[in-house]
């Protein structure tokens, strides 16, 4: 199976993955079915250059009452109880996610699912080499457990949570599962306002939780600049996970706050170039910066003629560019020696003067 989240996880370099949900309704306007939308956006994901697909295994009985109320903006999804709205969308089964999965490793692109339940958390498991888990379920310790001890490699969404709460749905996950967990920063706010990002919990989250992946699921709307994103990798999220649609002017569900195969073009482009701009961030001089640290720098520079055989004082020396002689730094060294040769005013001092 494709692995491609897992490996570049432990590459350091950054993953984009398309969450795909249960976005595939758009198979009423194309009037097609909702397999051949389904494999369309998968497509459409893997012709953007995205490195994954997830889509939402659930059925609306076992995931909520019929009496839960809605917690998104009804302004963009209309439906007012979560029970109503799930059952639209849960029309796939194992039999579509095996074909998916198997349409997924044919283009090309890793196929991941949110399981919601044990039978869905069983089915989907030959299916996937990561599971991920939804926010909505960090304070479900017994269903966490279940599928920590399948041993997989896990993304864990926090949206909603307290950092009690996060560390006990870790603390279950290790004790039943020796694979790194990526923790994925997540603001439970559909969409999320852009100063509600909250975006410096991923730099507190990569200090409380070092010993593991921090990444960021995103639901706030595509921004021109993709500056939530760039600013998520830039705090050191190295996996997003973003709503993914062919068409962000769809009414309802999620494709109102999601990205479109341009956005994420756009993203992966600039991610790109903030690695570039990143560098490797080791404390060291660039080969680049050669020639301007050896002529930008100063040296040990004769302030008067000093004859051969003179006791070199403090007051004979001065700095002045470039840095090819002895470093001001080993000023110390050079005071109390005498000259071997004549030394010329203004000359820059080299260790065989003195």
């Amino acid at each position: 199976m494709n692995k491609t989240i897992q490996e570049r996880l432990e590459k350091n370099k950054f993953i984009l993955i398309a969450e795909i949900g249960v976005n595939y309704d758009i198979a009423t306007k194309l009037n097609i079915s909702l397999m051949d939308a389904a494999k369309f956006m998968v497509l459409s994901a893997k012709n953007a250059g995205i490195h994954a697909v997830k889509f939402q295994t659930y059925k609306a009985g076992t995931l909520a009452a019929k009496k839960s109320p809605s917690y998104w903006d009804t302004s963009e999804e209309p439906t007012t109880s979560q029970y109503e709205l799930f059952q639209k969308f849960d029309q796939f089964g194992e039999a579509e996610y095996k074909e998916l999965h198997a349409f997924c490793e044919q283009v090309g692109i890793e196929f991941c699912s949110t399981p919601f339940d044990v039978e869905s958390a069983d089915y989907l498991e030959p299916l996937m080499n990561i599971y991920k888990i939804s926010s909505s379920d960090l304070s479900n310790l017994p269903f966490i457990e279940y599928m920590a001890k399948k041993n997989k490699p896990i993304l864990l969404s926090i949206g909603a949570s307290n950092e009690d709460e996060i560390r006990k749905a870790v603390e279950t996950i290790e004790k039943n599962n020796d694979k790194k967990i990526t923790l994925l920063h997540c603001v439970l706010e559909y969409p999320t306002p852009y100063e509600d990002a909250n975006l410096a919990k991923i730099r507190t989250l990569k200090e409380k939780f070092p010993q593991c992946y921090i990444g960021y699921s995103d639901h706030t709307k595509p921004d021109a600049g993709c500056d939530v994103i760039k600013t998520a990798y830039l705090m050191g999220a190295q996996v997003v996970e973003k709503h993914f649609t062919v068409d962000k002017k769809l009414i309802g569900n999620d494709h109102y706050h999601a990205m479109d195969s341009h956005d994420a073009e756009k993203i992966l482009e600039a991610v790109e170039y903030a690695e570039k701009l990143s560098g490797k961030g080791e404390l060291s001089c660039l080969e680049t910066e050669a020639a301007a640290r050896q002529n930008a720098r100063r040296s040990l520079v004769a302030a008067q003629f000093i004859p051969k055989g003179t006791v070199i004082t403090r007051e004979m020396l001065t700095f002045k560019r470039p840095g090819t002689g002895i470093s001001p730094a080993e000023i110390e060294l050079v005071i109390g020696r005498r000259a071997i040769m004549d030394i010329p005013e203004d000359e820059i001092l080299t260790k065989d003067m003195v």
